[in-house]
């Protein structure tokens, strides 16, 4: 305001100036002084006639940016001046800590990244202006599937055939600290301050001796045991999943089925309409799950009909839910003038008891009442249950005492038990279509219906997973799901949809999955007895392995005998043990940082003043580190989180690289082989685009609207430079207004700045 001010008066006097002129020269003049006058003029336009009376501006503050090469030499000079450290060290206010959610080292960088980082920068900066000490460290997830591909990707059939694990490991560690030093090199040109030189990698010693803190902590509270029960397991990994390790892409179809099981003995209520005859109708989007069945669960509470069948539908009578008798008549293809007579209707209470003989394997099984989930949106009202194969149907076998039977492989295969003709068929493709058949040949098949809808599919791999009972280690979260609940409402939310987010999601979590069976992660510092295959698992065995691992890191476990791994008196003893081959799922992993960045290192403090992230983290990141410190600290491990939306195109549409609109932050920054059709920007540009961004809603960016964010860039320079150049001659010491004699309108102004 002031230099424009002063701006004006200069060029108020200049113009008054040019518009009078100098007086002119008379033509009765002498010659000689014409003639001097002539020269005199010359001169004058030479040297700028009017050069003493205008002031111009003046700075060496240029029109363009060159970003590609000023900017890697301001990034250079703020390094050897440690001006983001120095800050850090003397500014007078209290410490904030931004804990940073660890991007996977697996690959290169997309803006996504860009808006997560530099929001993250911005709010950093903002904290450092303020005067606080806000040290950030950057950190990197490192183990896991991921990078276990990209190696076995790398290697020859021959070479991965001879790979031992600790030589993956190895191979596996290399590649992910060569991504680091990549991704690291990215971020420091996106202009982030930050502890560069020592970052927090997953795969560092001193993190996963903390991360067998967290786990040693829950264990020893009772959250942490082994069991058998059904799991989401990827054949395409073949390993067990977590919730946050699936996706549900659109357009999966299943081959759902109708299927008639024919009653052995029947309920005291249902006597008068059976056994002879009378068959059960249920239905299933898993048909492959029907070799592992053994029972049918009823709704108490809902009303079902007995119908009678035509010829065409098989005939005799069969048992459906009375709202779905409608549904199941048109899925069975009657003929004209055929339907689905009701003879009686009763509750689903008077149903259980009843027998059935299992169409496949012959077995006599029994109706039960199962639950709330059992609905009339789909179906029959009677669903198959298979307690080795779905969360409901192994709670239902757990009130019944029913068999965990699941006769399926690690890699999706049936095994013996699924019965005659069907072992060594991968239940999703080929046992499936078998299943099918054996039950069409059986006569117990009503109908065959393609059902698209939501699937769980590996997020690594892209491929369908399975339901699939399995010994694993859980966190039990019924255990602590009260404090997380109460966490969650001391938490500052934003936006405040979060808060409903993640508390639904954690009301509803079942236990959590944590051990996989992968080579490249952190061991289940177990040990199983070689007889009865009891874990042996204590303070004593969890201390010694946490020292062992914070001077030798993970790889000791692979490469270290029982007795060089177990305390006494129990290495005395080792013969009788072997170590665990099962890993750490990678959210705890991940989900355990705070207690190796923001509780352990100096500067920062725990609980974090905030966690950053896209809001696909209530069910990741922010879940995972929630449930780690209140399971072994009893608190939250942030005071606020905040959620930041998805990078779109300009339509709007979700980036594909099949589609070809994906936004490469390196093109942005420093341009493609063609600078003419791909300028380089800047990453003062990008950052200007997080920065006008509305984060909070999912972000489009592309060609036009880079352009777009450029020219407010340049305007905003120049206006910079415009300024600049009018206080080339500024000097506060002579020329500075004391507050109290400026004018009210640059007190007002000022007061607006302040």
């Amino acid at each position: 305001m002031l230099a424009g001010a002063r701006l004006l008066l200069l060029v108020g006097s200049a113009a008054a100036f040019v518009a009078r002129g100098p007086a002119p020269l008379s033509p009765h003049a002498p010659a000689a002084a014409r003639s001097g006058a002539v020269l005199a003029k010359k001169k004058a336009e030479e040297e700028g006639l009017y050069s003493d009376t205008v002031s111009l501006p003046q700075t060496s503050f240029s029109q363009r940016a060159m970003a590609a090469t000023r900017e890697p030499e301001l990034q250079q000079f703020w390094s050897e001046k440690r001006v983001y450290e120095r800050l850090c060290e003397t500014n007078p206010g209290e410490p904030f800590t931004l804990h940073d959610g660890p991007p996977y080292a697996n690959g290169d960088l997309h803006i996504g990244h860009a808006l997560n980082k530099v929001l993250k920068d911005v709010i950093n900066k903002y904290q450092l202006l303020r005067g606080r000490k806000a040290r950030f460290v950057p950190g990197w997830d490192c183990h896991g599937l991921p990078i276990e591909l990209k190696v076995l990707q790398s290697m020859k059939s021959k070479e991965r055939q001879a790979l031992t694990p600790i030589d993956l490991r190895k191979k596996a560690a290399a590649f992910a600290r060569d991504t680091v030093d990549k991704q690291r090199a990215s971020f420091q040109r996106w202009g982030v301050w930050a502890d560069w030189s020592a970052p927090y990698l997953t795969l560092q010693p001193e993190y996963e001796a903390a991360q067998l803190g967290v786990f040693g902590a829950m264990f020893l509270q009772g959250h942490i045991y082994r069991g058998r029960k059904p799991v989401h397991w990827s054949p395409s990994s073949r390993t067990a999943l977590a919730e946050a390790e699936l996706e549900y892409p659109e357009g999966h179809t299943s081959q759902s089925i109708y299927v008639a099981f024919d009653a052995e003995s029947v309920s005291e209520s249902l006597a008068p309409y059976g056994p002879e005859g009378l068959r059960i109708a249920i239905w299933t989007t898993t048909p492959w799950t029907i070799p592992a069945n053994l029972a049918v669960a009823v709704n108490a509470n809902l009303d079902y009909s007995v119908v009678a069948a035509p010829q065409s539908a098989g005939g005799g009578r069969l048992l459906v839910a009375t709202e779905l008798v409608g549904s199941l008549t048109s899925k069975l293809g009657l003929g004209e003038g055929e339907a689905l007579e009701v003879v009686a209707t009763l509750k689903g209470s008077e149903l259980v008891g009843t027998t059935y003989t299992h169409p496949l394997a012959g077995r006599s099984s029994m109706v039960v009442e199962g639950g709330d989930y059992i609905t009339t949106e789909s179906g029959t009202g009677l669903v198959h249950t298979a307690p080795g194969h779905g969360q409901e149907d192994y709670q239902t076998g757990l009130k019944y005492g029913l068999e965990l039977l699941s006769p399926v492989d690690d890699a999706g295969r049936f095994t013996d038990e699924a019965g005659d003709g069907l072992a060594g068929l991968n239940v999703l493709g080929d046992g499936n279509t078998a299943v099918i058949e054996k039950l069409k040949t059986s006569g117990n098949l009503l109908s065959v219906d393609p059902y698209q809808h939501k699937y769980p599919y590996d997020w690594r791999t892209k491929k369908p997973t399975i339901f699939r009972a399995t010994s694993q280690w859980f966190a039990s979260v019924d255990g602590f799901r009260d404090g997380a609940l109460a966490a969650i409402g001391e938490t500052e939310w934003l936006p405040a949809v979060g808060e409903r987010r993640i508390t639904a999601m954690t009301q509803s979590r079942s236990d959590w999955c944590i051990s996989r069976q992968r080579t490249w992660g952190v061991p289940i510092p177990v040990f199983y007895d070689r007889q009865t295959d009891e874990p042996l698992l204590n303070e004593e065995t969890l201390s010694h392995v946490q020292r062992l691992v914070a001077e030798h890191g993970t790889d000791v476990w692979w490469t270290s005998t029982e007795a060089e791994l177990l305390p006494e008196p129990y290495a005395s003893d080792a013969g009788r043990w072997r170590k665990g081959t099962d890993t750490m799922d990678v959210w705890f992993d991940s989900g355990s940082s705070w207690a190796s960045v923001a509780e352990a290192r100096e500067g920062l403090r725990y609980p974090a003043d905030l966690y950053l992230e896209g809001s696909d983290q209530h069910r990741g990141w922010f879940q995972s580190s929630l449930l780690t410190s209140v399971a072994s600290r009893g608190q939250a491990p942030y005071k606020a989180v905040l959620t930041h939306g998805f990078v779109l195109d300009e339509k709007g549409f979700k980036m594909s690289k099949s589609l070809g609109n994906v936004v490469d932050p390196k093109l942005i920054t420093d341009g493609g082989k063609n600078l003419k059709a791909q300028p380089a920007y800047g990453a003062d540009v990008l950052r200007l685009w997080v920065a006008s961004s509305n984060y909070a809603a999912d972000v489009c960016i592309g060609d036009s609207i880079i352009k777009q964010t450029f020219e407010a860039y340049r305007k905003m320079r120049n206006t910079a430079r415009f300024l600049l150049g009018n206080l080339h001659d500024f000097d506060p010491a002579v020329d500075a207004v004391p507050l109290a004699d400026l004018p009210e309108l640059d007190v007002y102004v000022l007061g607006l700045l302040d």
